[in-house]
């Protein structure tokens, strides 16, 4: 008996199974990338480890043993879609974090809202972690209550640009890779979702005490200069200074949240996910009361 017809169909049916499904809907594709990064943008600190190309499209920012780099939104936003196409250093990256993210640490020290997409650094044969995190008022009493999920990608990050989102409006905080969702914050109470003005960062630094391994693998300067490259910026959103009638950006073509396909992928990439906090018995879960359900 012949076997290569029915093998051939189940290693097409595996191979499927893993292939990246399709969303639906492309959320990166409904928005025009800003023209120019300083349309958008302003250094935020390291300006001399921080290059704009000729074309103002894209923006490179590194580390070295004298500073990292970062840039901010020359706006605040109340709510919005915020993406950018990222690519990540290969080799020896321990320590180093590559983040793109939201906050109003600025505005409100110690008790700030904060919404991470962070690349956590790795050693050679290692994958990159892309750790989300979702901050609020300091979480209410002062201290900094991370709400941490964490994803080994089901791609390698170094070997080309990807696109990297957050999406949060009114209802839900949506993290996105590549236009598949891979996580979903819903908004359950307004104590456990951040509701304040906040800007837009992108920045690179030195986080040897806990980025790789719970700091196990701290940053090598022998490897520097830690580069990365933003370019195709997408801000999309209502500002700090917009009229009320401004509608936030939904996550789905209807409005009414995530669709079906859109849940089928985030479950697929779900797959991927490497430590959920609602699942870590070392926390102390009454100080996360979305946990409970």
């Amino acid at each position: 008996m012949d076997l290569s017809l029915p093998c051939l169909a189940l290693l097409l049916l595996l191979h499927c199974g893993n292939a990246q499904p399709s969303p639906g809907y492309y959320l990166s594709n409904r928005f025009r990338p800003l023209r120019s990064f300083y349309r958008g943008f302003n250094n935020l600190w390291g300006p001399e480890h921080q290059t704009v190309s000729g074309d103002q499209d894209s923006v490179t920012i590194w580390l070295d043993s004298n500073s990292g780099s970062g840039f901010k939104s020359t706006r605040p936003f109340r709510n919005g879609y915020f993406g950018a196409s990222i690519k990540l250093q290969p080799g020896y990256t321990a320590g180093v974090i590559t983040a793109f993210y939201l906050s109003n640490n600025q505005a409100h020290p110690g008790f700030h809202d904060e919404v991470d997409i962070e690349f956590l650094g790795t050693t050679p044969g290692k994958p990159y972690t892309l750790q989300t995190n979702v901050y609020v008022r300091g979480s209410g009493d002062g201290r900094i209550i991370g709400r941490e999920m964490k994803f080994h990608l089901w791609f390698d990050p170094t070997a080309g640009f990807h696109n990297y989102a957050i999406l949060w409006n009114p209802k839900e905080i949506i993290f996105f890779v590549d236009d598949i969702p891979i996580r979903r914050y819903p908004r359950k109470n307004a104590g456990t979702y951040p509701l304040r003005p906040m800007w837009l960062y992108g920045s690179i630094w030195d986080a040897s005490s806990w980025a790789t391994e719970d700091g196990k693998y701290k940053a090598d300067y022998r490897y520097q200069p830690f580069v990365a490259r933003f370019t195709r910026f997408t801000v999309r959103g209502c500002t700090a200074f917009s009229p009320l009638r401004c509608r936030p950006v939904p996550s789905s073509w209807n409005g009414a949240g995530l669709s079906r396909r859109q849940n089928a992928a985030m479950q697929w990439a779900q797959r991927y996910m490497v430590y959920n906090y609602c699942s870590d018995r070392k926390r102390d879960h009454s100080l996360t009361p979305e946990c409970w359900s």
